[in-house]
């Protein structure tokens, strides 16, 4: 038997991680993932589920061409109920890329600056989905 066991499926949101990874230095390129795992573990202690593509492919820099990873991301994107912008995602190509995708979606879009903002959500979205 089980350790843990749910009476009734739990049914939570998932939130995409997006911000800058590349970076000039190796140091920098760290800096990039350790922002996105903050912003991941802001998700899940807010009670959702985080998607960080920074952490799904950790340095696997060269080990495949570049767009095989942001078509990867893409898909996890629109599997997602809401985004998650972090650090300079402005400078990132592959950031805004996925903010476009998200805002043609019709994505909820959340900023590392508010997670007040995202928390509400959270919470709404839970209330909605024990509704339905």
């Amino acid at each position: 038997m089980p350790a843990f066991q749910h009476s009734a499926p739990m049914i939570l949101p998932v939130v995409y991680i997006a911000g800058p990874y590349r970076a000039l230095t190796p140091r920098r390129v760290l800096a990039n993932i350790w922002v996105a795992q903050e912003a991941a573990l802001t998700v899940w202690k807010l009670g959702a589920v985080a998607i960080c593509p920074h952490s799904n492919c950790y340095l696997f820099d060269d080990e495949a061409p570049n767009e095989v990873w942001l078509d990867g991301d893409l898909e996890l994107l629109r599997r997602s109920d809401a985004m998650l912008l972090c650090g300079e995602w402005q400078g990132s190509a592959g950031a805004q890329r996925e903010h476009q995708l998200a805002v043609e979606l019709g994505l909820p879009i959340f900023y590392d600056t508010a997670p007040h903002v995202l928390r509400g959500w959270v919470e709404q979205w839970k209330r909605a989905a024990q509704v339905e």
